[in-house]
């Protein structure tokens, strides 16, 4: 198997920097994100929008992007009236559009900025059964964990993003270890040249959003040759230097970290409830290192100013 483009760039690089917040960003700039199919909506209805927002992380220094497809899936589009082969090309249409904003900014860079700077990966964003769902399960993981219903799932989303040329996928969100373990034993079986990274997201600094310890969801995954890095995220920025402790305490695997702004999302008005203030990205991200974090980006509500920000702490 070659070598994971993670373990390629984190040779380069001390920190890899995320993206930020692609549906906030999007409803910030004044689109509508309220239906099923929530940002990945805008693969089919305005896709430039997406574009911009790719575009607008770059210039702030992301080292990988993520595409627009965390709730984008086979089922959700069909049951918006796309047929299967459209359904199909919008999730390619996912990784093809956040490639062609990559190779757009690379080859405007002059070769003294592009020596200060790595070629940005495309992660393929791959969020959970729960989230297609859209009532706010991915959040609890409390809905059934067959392994063939979800690796029927899943596949199609797999394929159409690696089809699109995503350099690694990103499985995101995810509520629970078991989920996980099936897409990534997925991968493994269907997918054997794929690699990507898993975060989990918590529920405090103990526990995943089922309720499994995070070392152990983190022990379910982590040894699979195809999983890049462990890590978590849409988590509040509390709880993150711990977990990412207890995370390095099980696995050699680089840690990722994404945290949201805080608060707790609420179904009920399809948004986010404020909580506490918290101190933004780039002043926490420091601590986040020492404790062993690799990867480190921004998930719901932040912004290109906040990875800018973060972008000149990590240099």
């Amino acid at each position: 198997m070659p070598e994971d483009p993670i373990a390629f760039a984190l040779r380069q690089r001390d920190v890899l920097v995320l993206d930020g917040a692609m549906g906030t960003e999007l409803e910030r700039r004044g689109e509508t994100i309220s239906d099923a199919l929530w940002s990945a909506r805008l693969l089919v209805d305005a896709p430039e929008r997406i574009g911009e927002i790719h575009r607008d992380y770059l210039a702030a220094g992301a080292d990988v992007i993520v595409t627009a497809s965390y709730q984008a899936s086979l089922e959700g589009f069909v049951a918006r009236g796309l047929s299967a082969d459209a359904a199909r090309q919008a999730m390619r249409r996912s990784a093809e559009l956040a490639l062609a904003e990559r190779d757009a900014f690379w080859d405007g860079l002059d070769p003294a900025a592009r020596d200060l700077r790595l070629r940005a990966l495309v992660a393929g964003g791959i969020g959970p059964f729960g989230a297609a769902l859209a009532d706010g399960s991915e959040f609890r993981g409390d809905y059934p964990m067959d392994p063939a219903r979800l690796g029927d799932f899943h596949r199609p989303r797999i394929e159409a993003l690696l089809a699109g040329g995503v350099d690694l996928l990103a499985l995101e969100t995810f509520p629970s270890a078991a989920e996980a373990k099936v897409v990534v034993d997925l991968l493994k079986r269907d997918f054997p040249h794929a690699s990507a990274w898993v975060s989990f997201s918590a529920r405090d600094c103990d526990r995943i959003s089922d309720g499994t310890k995070i070392e152990a969801a983190a022990e379910a995954v982590a040894d699979r040759a195809c999983v890049a890095a462990v890590g978590v995220n849409c988590t509040a920025p509390e709880h993150i230097g711990e977990l990412v402790r207890r995370i390095a305490t099980v696995t050699d695997k680089p840690v990722v970290v994404y945290p949201n702004s805080g608060g707790k999302w609420d179904h009920a008005i399809h948004g986010w409830r404020d909580g506490a203030e918290h101190p933004p990205l780039a002043k926490l991200a420091p601590a986040w290192r020492a404790a062993g974090a690799r990867l480190i980006g921004g998930c719901c509500r932040t912004s290109p100013a906040d990875i800018a920000a973060l972008r000149e702490v990590v240099g």
